[in-house]
């Protein structure tokens, strides 16, 4: 029999905030069910109108304030919250490095499935000074309410234009580039590209800086007008301009870059320096957004696997190159592994140019190269981590367990899918030792980690003999056929029972792909639905939060989370 929902769309309500969710909203109940409202800190007693109900949670719109948190910060940023670029800034940032602590400690416990006192969670590593740290930005460009084209970022869960003056997590030279570009569009009557009617012009700006400058790469659905213009523009107003790029992308897609880059003027690549050794990073190459951070991250990473020399280390998923040549200085030898064929060639020039001789790069997918290897008889003694958000390939980890590393340093974008793998490789026989979160984001829920596991290793073994039968001090058959009967391996959950289970429980369908979708954010494998992991590669639309928490809840039912 379902429950009675206490509560109905476009109800006003009073109620007290309890807890944090894992996107940054605040959690209440009222008469036990729970509402999910966005702004809302712990603690609070709030005012708000109910926008969605359904039979497991309602989401609600926070209309006042009643009682205000002392964590409670107040808005500096006009855009916020419409823009979606951060979801924290109505918090202070003490408070925001705590809920980041414990995001990564519930995640070990809830999702890990590791006991509390297994565990040792340190503060999140915060910044001095939070503002003005991302090196990159991106900005898709729209109209504003008077037809004027303007840059911006999209509203939450929509494509929708918020314009941007300035951004205050961004450098002042990205907003300066920023501004010249738009002052180029409405100069020359550029047109912004509209992604529904599939007609328009400038779709992005992007830009780059380092110690060493600015890079700034305009993305357009058509041939670029006014190139030249463009770059006297840029050159005469950003003092540290080292390159312009143009990107062309005719697809119909939301990816932001497509296949072709034009250098217009000056430098494609953009010199950084991480740890100190100099890397040359092009436009559309990964590197971490917030350099300060990256420093401390990676120092972390080092610390923990307390190389003495003499070690062979794995670097998997080693992208450019930046956590090999690092360790390349404290080790015999590393081995880095990366799928991505132009970050193998912008790591192997690297090492060269930093004078690295015992940096070997391999470039395959890491599930393939990294059991190949072990196999192979590679002999290695620790090793390096970084997946993306989904996490590691099992075969990834069980390569590393046959491999006898005595120390692993998995760092971790995805509390869910971090606390997942450790959970594998606990299993495996590594524990683990060390737990250091780390802001790389600061003013949005996001959190990255590093943790070191250790190989268990028995200190003194004992010698038990066990007689069964009947009698004083036998164990009984009977009782061990009860217990291989209690241990049997659950039944398989498909996504078929998945879909069944929603259906017959909320009255609506959903996609197998929907499924899939949740079940990769959560870090859950995915392996039983091939077609639906390839539709995920392709643009569509994401399920509805109605859908999303249906399928959490059928995922909770079936004991798969």
């Amino acid at each position: 029999m379902m429950r009675e929902i206490p509560i109905e769309k476009n109800d006003d309500i009073e109620f007290t905030i309890d807890a944090l969710g894992s996107e940054g909203q605040g959690i209440g109940r009222v008469d036990g069910y729970t509402v999910f409202v966005p702004l809302a800190l712990p603690g609070e007693k709030i005012r708000a109108h109910v926008i969605k109900t359904t039979s497991g949670y309602g989401v609600a719109k926070l209309t006042e304030v009643m009682e205000p948190s002392k964590d409670r910060a107040q808005q500096d940023c006009p855009a916020y919250p419409r823009c979606g670029g951060c979801s924290m800034r109505h918090m202070s940032y003490a408070a925001q490095l705590a809920a980041k602590t414990k995001q990564v400690r519930d995640a070990f416990i809830r999702l890990g499935r590791f006991d509390g006192s297994e565990i040792n969670v340190q503060p999140c590593h915060g910044m001095e000074h939070p503002d003005r740290y991302r090196n990159k930005g991106s900005f898709p460009y729209g109209y504003d309410e008077n037809h004027c084209i303007v840059p911006g970022f999209f509203s939450p869960r929509s494509h929708r234009i918020v314009p941007i003056a300035d951004c205050p997590i961004q450098s002042e030279n990205i907003m300066a580039a920023v501004r010249v570009v738009t002052d180029w569009a409405r100069e020359y009557n550029i047109t912004p590209y509209d992604e529904q009617k599939r007609c328009g012009l400038l779709r992005h700006c992007m830009v780059r800086e380092s110690s060493s400058g600015v890079i700034v790469m305009v993305v357009t659905a058509g041939k670029l007008p006014h190139d030249v213009e463009l770059v006297e523009m840029l050159r005469a107003s950003i003092p540290h301009l080292i390159g312009v790029v143009h990107n062309l992308n005719k697809a119909d897609t939301n990816i932001i870059l497509g296949n072709r880059f034009t250098t217009l003027w000056g430098n494609e690549r953009l010199p950084v320096t991480v740890c100190g050794h100099s890397f040359q990073v092009s436009m559309p190459s990964f590197l971490q957004v917030n350099p300060v951070q990256t420093e401390v991250l990676y120092s972390y990473a080092l610390d923990f696997l307390d190389l003495n020399g003499g070690e062979r280390v794995a670097d998997v998923y080693c992208g450019i190159g930046t956590i090999t040549l690092m360790l390349a200085e404290h080790a015999k030898e590393v081995i880095g592994i990366e799928c991505v064929p132009e970050a193998i060639s912008d790591a192997n020039r690297s090492a060269s140019e930093n004078g690295i001789a015992n940096a070997k790069f391999i470039c395959g997918n890491a599930e393939d190269v990294l059991p190949r290897l072990v196999s192979g008889g590679t002999k290695l003694d620790c090793a390096v981590i970084d997946p993306p958000r989904k996490g590691c390939d099992e075969a990834v980890l069980k390569a590393l367990a046959q491999s006898g590393v005595s120390r692993i340093v998995y760092i971790s974008c995805n509390p869910a899918t971090l606390a997942r793998d450790c959970r594998m490789l606990a299993d495996m026989g590594y524990c683990v030792e060390k737990i250091q979160p780390v802001d790389m984001f600061p003013w949005t829920y996001h959190v990255e980690t590093v943790v070191l596991l250790s190989h268990k290793k028995a200190d003194s073994y004992i010698h038990i003999d066990v007689e069964f039968g009947e009698g004083e001090g036998k164990i009984p058959v009977d009782s061990i056929a009860k217990r291989a009967e209690a241990y049997k391996p659950k039944e398989k959950v498909t996504y078929k029972m998945i879909k069944e289970y929603i259906e017959a429980k909320y009255g609506f369908k959903v996609h197998t792909a929907y499924i899939a979708e949740v079940k990769r954010n959560l870090g859950l494998p995915m392996y039983d639905a091939p077609n639906a992991v390839e539709e995920l590669k392709q643009p569509r639309k994401h399920p509805t939060p109605e859908k999303v928490e249906a399928i959490k809840d059928a995922l909770r039912y079936f004991a798969v989370i």
